[in-house]
């Protein structure tokens, strides 16, 4: 209906504005006026039936997991989340249960408070205390069961690898990293690898990789249909991350585009993708996981190519580099303000780290899955398939543990001087081409020369 680029572009810009402040509106009051508001604000004691929304933390006395609440024992719907916290054996009950499981629990109900204030934007309204788990009940849900299935048909592949291997082929695969040491998980951080440990793009792209030669074989119809379920499966396998949700959307986008005749890529596909997720859940805004996948998204789109264009070496070198620089760019917004500094081990440590993370996750899933079939008939097959796998993991944990002792890092204030610097630079390179560029051109007819010959065009 309007034929202007710019003002269709403030038309939608105003019209995702409005919806983006009218969907946040609705989700805080949502957080704020529910069934569960007086039982919270009086701490009452209650029986709740709902759904865990993840799976369960803790240790060998306590567990803590979020569920989403149905209704009361006495039938009274709910419909928000909650944190249960439960101590002694209903904690033991409620480690061994799943995502999606169904529980009965009954408990006393206080808003939030400290540290765990902050899953107000995960829309948990309160903690519930469990006193006691009264029943429970497989996920309702096929997609959760089947997720489910194939989540521990995996996981059991790797059951004859050390603790802490099988802890990070977790981490790899499905982004579970509740069983690995805090230790190591502290020297992912300090060596700027903590983005192995999180599902992303390129675990979307190898799950995609694996399906592909069946997908092929079916209808364009089916096979967009086929690419989508793989995408909600692998999704919920993973309990749906932010940085698998980003992940999932941007390929889903990329299928229906493609389909529908319209192919787009790179930072569209990224802004379609943020603009959907944040429109669904407002919430994520507040996420640092999300934050950080769509910024390391946005830096690899939009600075990738430009930074390997003035890089020298082999081509593997210059693209692992130009990616890894990126995505530290991309990041930094979000890692300075929350963790205070990027760690200067991030590049080589990365540079050494990345191009080991994809034959690990391939082989730890192609081996995880055919281990779990092999392994209650032929356990010594399942154990060698994990021989490669072993060592990868423990090449990449000598990785994090070497550049962690790398102290240096870069703060707010060397953020900024860093920002400064190459604002000049590129001032400076413009200055000089532009310069280059007025010698280059004759301002007019050389002496001498004689006009052209009207004849000649």
């Amino acid at each position: 209906m309007v034929r202007r680029a710019r003002v269709r572009f403030a038309l939608a810009l105003g019209a995702a504005l409005v919806a983006g402040v009218s969907l946040t509106q609705r989700a805080l009051d949502g957080a704020a006026d529910s069934a569960l508001t007086v039982p919270i604000a009086t701490r009452a004691t209650v029986a709740v039936r709902g759904a865990l929304a993840e799976d369960p933390d803790g240790g060998p006395y306590w567990a803590r997991v979020l569920v989403r609440v149905a209704a009361f024992a006495g039938g009274e719907s709910v419909g928000r989340t909650v944190l249960l916290s439960a101590r002694g054996d209903a904690a033991a009950r409620i480690r061994l249960l799943e995502a999606g499981d169904r529980v009965t629990v009954t408990g006393w109900l206080e808003p939030l408070s400290g540290f765990d204030a902050r899953l107000r934007w995960r829309h948990a309204v309160g903690e519930l205390h469990a006193i006691d788990l009264t029943a429970f009940e497989p996920p309702g849900s096929p997609v959760l069961r089947v997720a489910n299935a194939l989540r521990d048909h995996v996981l059991r592949g790797g059951t004859h690898l050390p603790a802490t291997e099988r802890a990070l082929l977790a981490g790899f695969l499905l982004g579970d990293t509740r069983a690995l040491p805090p230790e190591i998980e502290e020297q992912f951080r300090a060596a700027g690898l903590t983005h192995l440990l999180a599902v992303s793009g390129a675990n979307v792209a190898f799950v995609l990789a694996l399906v592909a030669p069946v997908l092929r074989r079916l209808s364009l119809r089916t096979q967009l249909v086929g690419g989508l379920a793989v995408l909600v499966v692998f999704g919920t396998m993973t309990r749906w991350e932010p940085s698998v949700l980003r992940a999932c959307v941007m390929a889903a986008c990329s299928m229906v585009g493609l389909h529908l005749g319209r192919p787009s890529v790179g930072v569209r596909t990224l802004a379609l993708a943020a603009l959907l997720l944040l429109l669904a859940d407002p919430f994520l805004l507040h996420s640092v996981g999300f934050l950080l996948s769509v910024g390391a998204s946005a830096g690899i789109v939009l600075l990738s190519g430009r930074i390997g264009a003035h890089l020298r070496g082999p081509r593997w070198l210059r693209e692992t580099l130009a990616i890894t620089l990126a995505a530290q760019i991309g990041v930094a917004p979000v890692l300075i303000p929350v963790f205070g500094s990027i760690p200067l081990a991030a590049v080589p440590a990365n540079l050494l780290a990345v191009p080991l993370a994809a034959p690990l996750t391939i082989w730890g899933l192609v081996s995880g899955v055919a281990g779990g079939v092999v392994a209650p008939y032929w356990p010594g097959l399942a154990a060698a398939l994990q021989v490669p796998t072993r060592l990868l993991a423990d090449l990449l944990l000598w990785i994090a543990a070497t550049f962690s002792a790398f102290t240096p890092a870069v703060d707010g204030r060397a953020a900024w001087g860093i920002v400064a610097l190459g604002a000049l630079f590129a001032a400076f390179r413009r200055r000089r081409n532009l310069r280059t560029v007025r010698t280059s051109v004759p301002e007019g007819p050389a002496a001498g020369t004689p006009p052209p010959s009207e004849g000649v065009r």
